[in-house]
């Protein structure tokens, strides 16, 4: 999936569950739109996203006199 993290045994991205989740999705429907999912699989997705935000690096933009 162009390098993008899926849940493993799929080719879902965590990027689409994030998404789903975002637009009001419960468990039960993004569940009933990829049965191959399970609740763990929808919990590990919002991990690994809190997880990588949790490791970014915050750079302060300096003012820049022009």
């Amino acid at each position: 999936m162009f390098g993008k993290p899926v849940i493993k045994g799929t080719r879902i991205t965590v990027e689409l569950i994030l998404r789903k989740i975002a637009e009001g999705m419960t468990d039960q429907h993004i569940m009933a739109h990829h049965p191959q999912l399970t609740i763990d699989d929808i919990r590990a997705a919002a991990a690994f996203a809190a997880d990588h935000l949790a490791g970014e690096e915050i750079v302060a933009a300096q003012d820049v006199a022009r």
